[in-house]
């Protein structure tokens, strides 16, 4: 939730990690922190993306939308270019990919990556800004974290 609330800029997220390592859980916190019911977000699996558009925040920003998208399905980069990726990529537009490993080259250098481990007992996050959008958006979220 909390990373939802330090966005405040178009970024992309890659969110990385197995099969029901929590994904799709991460992306509907995220989803709250920035106002949207966490329960109207799901996984784009089949549908490759899902939009969502983001209420007025009384903190400001530039941010507009969410895209939440999963790239599961696709095995060729191009998949990628049709599925319409690099149309997701602006300054008001928060992007999580899910299975974002199938296809790093095509997100931007300037980027998120949170690794999402760990088992039973808990999740553990793994995250690394790559980019100066991205360590902003990080050094918000940690100071949330205190």
């Amino acid at each position: 939730m909390a990373l939802g609330r330090a966005a405040d800029r178009g970024l992309a997220v890659a969110l990385l990690g197995s099969l029901g390592a929590g994904k799709t859980l991460f992306a509907q916190g995220v989803a709250e922190g920035l106002g949207l019911d966490p329960r109207g977000v799901q996984s784009p699996t089949f549908v490759i993306a899902c939009e969502y558009p983001l209420p007025p925040r009384p903190e400001g920003g530039s941010l507009r939308r969410l895209v939440h998208a999963d790239l599961y399905r696709l095995e060729r980069p191009e998949e990628v270019e049709a599925a319409g990726l690099r149309d997701w990529l602006s300054p008001d537009t928060l992007l999580l990919v899910e299975w974002a490993d199938r296809a790093p080259e095509a997100l931007p250098d300037d980027r998120l990556e949170i690794r999402i481990g760990g088992g039973p007992e808990g999740r553990v996050l793994e995250i690394e800004a790559r980019g100066a959008a991205a360590e902003a958006v990080l050094s918000r979220w940690r100071s949330m974290w205190l």
